[in-house]
């Protein structure tokens, strides 16, 4: 249930980018915000990366876009395109399915620094499904203020 939820997300995100340009894909939202749905895409790419492979698999590796850990880096859609976001977020997601299959339960722990604690992969894959869809809501009114397109 939650992997047929998680990929549900990913694959709502993907949708909520499919048609656009480069250069739609890095409108901005409505000022202050420098939120887009390019910038949301490389944002998840993170989010799997570390949530999965830093904190599940214990790999010592830096983010996709921040060799220092900013994490807002990835907000950045300057320069960005379509394809390097979406090969990165994909292969993040490709790790990310590879780590929960060869679990041998959900009950697997991983250390998540920024909390200082043991987190489970059940817990990993709820946090994971509240992300997406805090942020899917963002990319609906991203699209919508863009072409017009609304629903899933």
């Amino acid at each position: 249930m939650l992997r047929g939820f998680l990929d549900f997300h990913r694959a709502t995100l993907a949708l909520k980018c499919e048609g656009l340009t480069d250069e739609q894909l890095r409108l901005r939202s409505s000022p202050p915000s420098t939120l887009s749905l390019l910038g949301l895409v490389r944002h998840m790419a993170e989010v799997e990366r570390v949530w999965f492979r830093r904190v599940i698999n214990g790999e010592e590796l830096p983010l996709v876009w921040s060799e220092d850990g900013d994490y807002q880096a990835a907000y950045d859609p300057a320069g960005a395109t379509r394809a390097e976001a979406f090969a990165a977020w994909q292969a993040e997601v490709e790790h990310s399915r590879r780590i929960e299959l060869a679990a041998d339960s959900l009950d697997v722990t991983g250390y998540q620094a920024r909390w200082d604690a043991e987190v489970s992969l059940r817990l990993v894959m709820l946090h994971l499904i509240h992300e997406y869809a805090r942020h899917n809501g963002h990319a609906d009114f991203l699209r919508e203020a863009i072409d017009g397109t609304v629903g899933a």
